[in-house]
C-alpha cells in the first residue's frame, strides 16, 4: 500500500477528536524536524528554519521560513479544519436508573444525528488534572467501546422509517452499563487510562467516537471509509504536502483551525488573531516593517480546503447537472455567487495550473441554485485579511455521517499537488 495511504489511515484512527488530531499533526511535526514555539515568548527565527505554534491544545500552525523577505515573495499558505461534527459528553449528567448507567450529550456541529445510534462508541478529548504544581491539560483517548446510544425497537416506534426526529436532550443518551460497579463509571476508566486518582480530575472536553477503524473498500479499493473525513483528509492531504516540499523560496505556512463547524467565533478558530498575528510576527523577525508586512499580504496565496460534495446517483435531484464532481476524478474548485466559497475567476487561475503541472485533472462544484450553500474558512480569511484565496476539496459522499466515503486516488493526487504548490 501506498506510504501516505496507510499514515492517512492511521491518522484517521488516531485523530478522533479535535485534541487527538492535533497531537497527531504536532507529533508528525516534530518527527520531521520541526521547533515549537510559544505564542507569549520571543520569536527568534532563522531561514529554513522550521517551527510551528499549537493554540489551546487544538489549533496548530506550522510554517519554514522562506529563503526570501515575504516582502517580496509573499507567502504560501494552506488552510483547513481538524474539528468535525460530533457528540460531547456531558459530564456531570450522570445518572443510574434501574441498572443502567448513562450520560446525556450536546450535539457539536451538524451531524447525521441518526448514524451514531447502535455503534460501539468511545471517548477521546482532554481533561484538567489537578497536580502538585497546579492543574494539567491531558489527552486522553479510551481506544475501546465504552458506550451505544441504543435505538428504540421498531416494535415501539413503528414510523422511524417513515423519518424521525431524535429528541437531542432525551434520546441521545450514552449507556455505559447496565450494572455499574462505580459511582462514575467513567472518571474511573479514564483515571484509569492516565494513571491518575479519578479525583484528581477537575475539569473536561470529552467527545463519543465510533471505534470501528478506516477502512480501503470497493471491488477495485478505490474508496476510503471513516468518520472524519470532513475535514481530517483536508488537513492529512496539506500536512504531508507541506512536509514532503523541499527548501521553499517562499515562507511556506500550514493552518490547522479548530471550531469551523461551530462558526469559527473562538481564539483558535479562523475569525481568530491567530494567522494575522503569526504573519506578522514571521515578517518582525525578519526585520520587515508594517509596510512590508502588508506588501507581504498583498503577494500570498491561500488554498482554503474544505471537502466537497461528490456526485451521488442515488440523489441526482440534488445536485447541479453542471457542476457534479466524482470520485477519483480530481480535486474540486468551489464556486458561489454569494461568496459562501471564496474562489473567484482570477484566483482559480493558480490552483488550475499547479494541478495541470502536476498532471492531475481538477473539477468544479456549484450548489443547486435552489439550494443553500455551506462554507468554509476560505471567505473568512479571504475578507479579514484581503488574501488572494481559493476554495478546494475532494469530493466525497455523506458528508458529517458518523462514517463517510471518498476516493483514494483524490487523497494521493491532492498531496501531489499542494507538495508541488509548497515547493
Amino acid at each position: 500500500m501506498n506510504k501516505h495511504l496507510t499514515d492517512f489511515l492511521s491518522f484517521l484512527d488516531s485523530a478522533n477528536s479535535r485534541f487527538t488530531a492535533s497531537e497527531q499533526i504536532t507529533q508528525r511535526l516534530s518527527a520531521a524536524g520541526y521547533t515549537e514555539l510559544v505564542e507569549g515568548d520571543s520569536f527568534q527565527l532563522k531561514k529554513g528554519g522550521k517551527y510551528y505554534i499549537r493554540r489551546m491544545d487544538t489549533a496548530v500552525v506550522a510554517f519554514v521560513i522562506g529563503s526570501k523577505s515575504p516582502a517580496e515573495s509573499g507567502f504560501k499558505i494552506a488552510a483547513s479544519h481538524i474539528d468535525s461534527p460530533s457528540l460531547k459528553l456531558k459530564t456531570q449528567s450522570y445518572k443510574c436508573d434501574r441498572g443502567v448507567s448513562r450520560m446525556g450529550v450536546e450535539v457539536y456541529g451538524g451531524p447525521i444525528v441518526h448514524t451514531w445510534l447502535d455503534r460501539e462508541l468511545s471517548v477521546s478529548g482532554r481533561v484538567i488534572v489537578r497536580t502538585a504544581k497546579g492543574s494539567e491539560s491531558r489527552i486522553v483517548d479510551l481506544k475501546k467501546p465504552i458506550a451505544i446510544i441504543p435505538n428504540a425497537a421498531i416494535h415501539m416506534n413503528r414510523e422511524i422509517n417513515k423519518g424521525f426526529e431524535y429528541n437531542k436532550q432525551t434520546h441521545l443518551q450514552a449507556i455505559l452499563s447496565v450494572n455499574p460497579k462505580d459511582e462514575n463509571p467513567l472518571y474511573t476508566i479514564i483515571a484509569k487510562a492516565l494513571k491518575i486518582k479519578a479525583s484528581d480530575i477537575v475539569a473536561d472536553e470529552l467527545y463519543l467516537y465510533d471505534v470501528q477503524k478506516a477502512s480501503i473498500i470497493g471491488t477495485d479499493e478505490d474508496m476510503i471509509a471513516c468518520g472524519r473525513l470532513d475535514n481530517l483528509a483536508m488537513t492529512h492531504a496539506i500536512l504531508q504536502g507541506f512536509l514532503d516540499a523541499g527548501k521553499p523560496k517562499h515562507t511556506s505556512v500550514a493552518v490547522f483551525f479548530d471550531h469551523e463547524e461551530i462558526g469559527s467565533q473562538t481564539p483558535q478558530g479562523a475569525f481568530s488573531s491567530l494567522l494575522a498575528e503569526l504573519l506578522e510576527r514571521i515578517c518582525l523577525a525578519a526585520n520587515c516593517s508594517r509596510e512590508d508586512f502588508y506588501r507581504s499580504i498583498h503577494q500570498s496565496y491561500l488554498i482554503s480546503a474544505d471537502m466537497a460534495h461528490a456526485f451521488h446517483p442515488s440523489y441526482a435531484e440534488k445536485y447541479d447537472p453542471d457542476y457534479s464532481p466524482t470520485m477519483n476524478k480530481g480535486p474540486v474548485i468551489k464556486l458561489n455567487a454569494n461568496h459562501r466559497y471564496a474562489s473567484s475567476a482570477a484566483t482559480c487561475i493558480p490552483f488550475m495550473e499547479l494541478c495541470d503541472k502536476a498532471k492531475v485533472a481538477c473539477q468544479q462544484f456549484l450548489v443547486r441554485s435552489d439550494m443553500p450553500c455551506g462554507s468554509t474558512v476560505g471567505p473568512v480569511l479571504a475578507a479579514n485579511l484581503g488574501l488572494s484565496t481559493i476554495d478546494i476539496g475532494n469530493p466525497m459522499w455523506a458528508m458529517h455521517s458518523v462514517r463517510e466515503t471518498s476516493g483514494v486516488e483524490d487523497h494521493l493526487n491532492l498531496i501531489k499537488v499542494l507538495k508541488l504548490y509548497y515547493t
